[in-house]
């Protein structure tokens, strides 16, 4: 029984969770280190290769133990886990409250609207100072917030086409969006065997839809989240209010 624990055992089963998830964020990474796209994607950026130090950071210091709750979001923003290498990743918000900052490598030919600064990139990331700063504001620690919960992406690639838009990986094409799913639909449901959720969240449609096509009723539960991006009219209505209608009841928030 779990109360009966050593903590030996605790510590080594922890350390045992923290490794798999590991093994997980490299295994997609490295399945998809050569996935290119048609136009009009111009750049495919793999946070998971060129952040990697700051994204086993974040994954040795929350993701041992279960989780009752795992949020799943789409893929990187361009000001966020496209510089930090961590989900929904403002800057300020993995340095400041997370307690997070790495060396992030450099990357040749990226395209000039959408550099890789890292940490010191000065842009704020919309979608994850609404996610990160609600989670601050009911849980002043993050590791408060990391009791209950974990926070992941489906896709780890951010795709921008030519004039630096982003596209997302539903708009892909047909035979890019197959690849792709193949390779992440796999991750997640090992990453779930690993996490044993009971409840997923899909932070926005496409999300909550492909943890729904994968799991089934075998998490208890799957839910949608209002995606936070200020794309949407709804989130820049008051997404915080959102939020707490759907994780306040699951987080005790």
């Amino acid at each position: 029984m779990l109360c009966n624990m050593s903590t030996t055992e605790h510590t080594g089963s922890r350390a045992t969770q923290i490794s798999r998830v590991l093994e997980v964020s490299a295994g997609l990474r490295d399945q998809l280190s050569s996935f290119s796209c048609e136009e009009p994607v111009t750049h495919v950026y793999a946070p998971l290769r060129y952040a990697w130090q700051s994204h086993r950071s974040y994954v040795e210091k929350f993701a041992g133990g279960r989780r009752p709750v795992v949020l799943v979001g789409m893929n990187p923003g361009p000001f966020g886990m496209a510089q930090t290498g961590v989900p929904f990743g403002d800057v300020s918000m993995v340095r400041d409250w997370m307690g997070i900052e790495a060396v992030v490598d450099p990357v040749a030919g990226t395209h000039p609207k959408r550099p890789i600064l890292g940490f010191s990139c000065p842009r704020s990331e919309v979608s994850g100072s609404r996610l990160w700063g609600w989670a601050r504001d009911r849980f002043a620690r993050a590791e408060d917030f990391f009791e209950r919960a974990f926070v992941v992406n489906y896709c780890p690639l951010l795709f921008v086409e030519d004039s630096g838009r982003n596209r997302t990986p539903d708009k892909l094409l047909a035979s890019e969006r197959e690849r792709l799913f193949v390779a992440c639909d796999g991750a997640l449901r090992t990453l779930l065997q690993v996490l044993q959720p009971r409840t997923l969240v899909g932070v926005g449609g496409f999300a909550a839809k492909r943890c729904g096509g994968l799991v089934g009723d075998a998490y208890g539960e799957v839910v949608t989240l209002l995606h936070p991006s200020p794309a949407s009219p709804k989130a820049n209505r008051g997404w915080a209010k959102a939020a707490d209608q759907v994780l306040g009841p699951l987080l005790g928030a």
